[in-house]
């Protein structure tokens, strides 16, 4: 039986095939805008019961919904974000530096580099890099050293990828945690670089 999130998907998809709209994916505050669902509608029976609209009904503008595949490896210091749209990923920050330290380490070449590769896989040309910290200290030292890890992850990046890209850096400090600060585990998982890069037409596509 379809789950609720399918469902929603389903009846936003055929308001968009009944209206002859044309359905967008679901921005997101981490995602470039604007995005296009490249996938066709699936068929629709306009006689069901129900897609009837009362008298005088009309449908909301016509969305589909962008299917979230998330995989965490290298022990959980890296997490892979796909979308129909969109490639994120998130490093911890211990695997790419010091305690309270924007230098990266050895370990980090690789891992960025790694990052490089699938960026141009998906021939993608503007990527965003967004630093976060955990609350603990100052929020503004956090707005400072979340930036100024973001901007070397940046100067690896765009030593690997060359001119034609651009990038987006920014330092969020504590803000948008993706895990409780209650707790150490949830505080490494915050303390991250966000790698993010749109899918363009050719790129790969999840596996």
């Amino acid at each position: 039986m379809p789950t609720p999130r399918t469902l929603t998907a389903l009846t936003l998809l055929a308001a968009a095939t009944l209206t002859g709209g044309t359905a967008y994916a679901d921005d997101e505050p981490s995602l470039p805008p604007g995005s296009v669902a490249t996938s066709p509608p699936p068929e629709v029976d306009p006689t069901a019961p129900g897609l009837k609209l009362a008298d005088g009904a009309t449908l909301a503008p016509a969305k589909v919904l962008d299917i979230k595949s998330v995989v965490e490896d290298m022990g959980g210091t890296q997490r892979r974000e796909d979308t129909n749209s969109s490639v994120k990923f998130a490093l911890q920050a211990e695997v790419l530096f010091a305690k309270d330290s924007a230098k990266l380490n050895p370990e980090a070449d690789a891992r960025i580099r790694a990052i490089a590769e699938e960026i141009k896989a998906q021939d993608s040309t503007k990527v965003r890099v967004f630093g976060f910290t955990d609350n603990l200290g100052s929020y503004a030292h956090g707005e400072k050293l979340s930036k100024e890890r973001a901007d070397a992850v940046h100067d690896q990046l765009a030593q690997d990828l060359g001119p034609e890209i651009t990038f987006e850096v920014r330092g969020y400090s504590e803000d948008y945690p993706i895990a409780s600060n209650s707790t150490e585990e949830g505080r490494k998982k915050n303390r991250r670089v966000e790698v993010s890069f749109p899918r363009e037409e050719g790129g790969q596509a999840p596996k």
